[in-house]
């Protein structure tokens, strides 16, 4: 269960002792799940795995179901695109931004985004957060969650058969 908080940057330290003992994908991806909406201060959060050329969405945590289960290519779908240009995608108002496949959008409540590659200079992975109003996340909030990918990342590299 998510510990509460008041404070994100708190949940961003407890979330990065979790991942630092983390033994498999499946914790990891849950400790993401677990922890990302409250680090961002978000109304729904999505973990999505890189699968080949697809965009896997593997947990979220939202007012509302998502896209849970679900595969897009990589280059339609905007985890896919963080993925792909190895960079965090900011996007304040989704029916502005060309990127966004507005069609999935359109059946949610969510408005605003933030999505941070997890993994350099191969991303494996994607955290996205959402928002049910067109909101410009604050310097503090994406610096978060792209601490909460760094460690993310040194956790999956720790558990591949190749890592350190």
């Amino acid at each position: 269960m998510a510990e509460l908080s008041l404070d994100p940057a708190a949940g961003l330290v407890r979330a990065s002792c979790r991942l630092a003992i983390a033994r498999s994908l499946a914790d990891i991806v849950m400790i993401l799940r677990e922890t990302a909406r409250e680090i961002a201060g978000s109304d729904g959060i999505a973990v999505v795995l890189r699968e080949g050329d697809a965009s896997f969405y593997a947990a979220e945590d939202a007012i509302e179901p998502l896209w849970r289960g679900r595969r897009f290519p990589l280059t339609t779908c905007i985890s896919g695109r963080a993925m792909l240009d190895d960079e965090t995608i900011v996007v304040p108002d989704i029916e502005c931004d060309p990127r966004v496949p507005i069609a999935l959008y359109r059946l949610t409540s969510m408005r605003s985004l933030v999505m941070v590659p997890v993994g350099s200079p191969e991303p494996v992975a994607a955290l996205g957060a959402y928002w049910c109003a067109s909101v410009i996340p604050d310097d503090g909030t994406v610096r978060r969650l792209e601490g909460l990918a760094r460690h993310a990342a040194a956790a999956l590299t720790r558990l591949r058969p190749d890592g350190p």
